[in-house]
């Protein structure tokens, strides 16, 4: 909880010193929450904001919306609708994957993506 809080805090800190409008208040306001909750999120007092809302903050900071989702501890909702689909394969493929080098799994990626299988 608190990590996802500090790198928000730390990348919105970090776009304020060039832009005035990444303050905790102007930012809450274009995300859509109260800006005591954003900085009681930053500050890790209360859990990270539903999925809709991180996805929005991740865009608002330029970020990748599943990096946030991630450090938040979600997973979107499109990826569990696939996980449920065949929750045995995907624990599967995730396992295996954990451990090898990113270059690797961009490969594969790229090979379904290009439907080479």
């Amino acid at each position: 909880m608190s990590s996802f809080g500090s790198y928000v805090r730390e990348r919105r800190e970090r776009l304020k010193a060039s832009d005035a409008t990444f303050s905790v208040r102007q930012l809450a306001v274009r995300i859509g929450v109260e800006p005591s909750f954003l900085s009681k999120v930053e500050r890790g007092e209360t859990p990270p904001p539903s999925e809709e809302k991180v996805k929005a903050l991740a865009i608002e900071l330029g970020e990748d919306p599943d990096v946030l989702l991630a450090l938040a501890g979600k997973v979107s909702s499109d990826l569990q609708e696939a996980i449920r689909k065949r929750p045995e394969l995907f624990a599967a493929v995730i396992r295996e994957l954990k451990d090898v080098p990113d270059q690797a799994v961009l490969r594969i990626v790229r090979e379904v993506r290009d439907g080479k299988w």
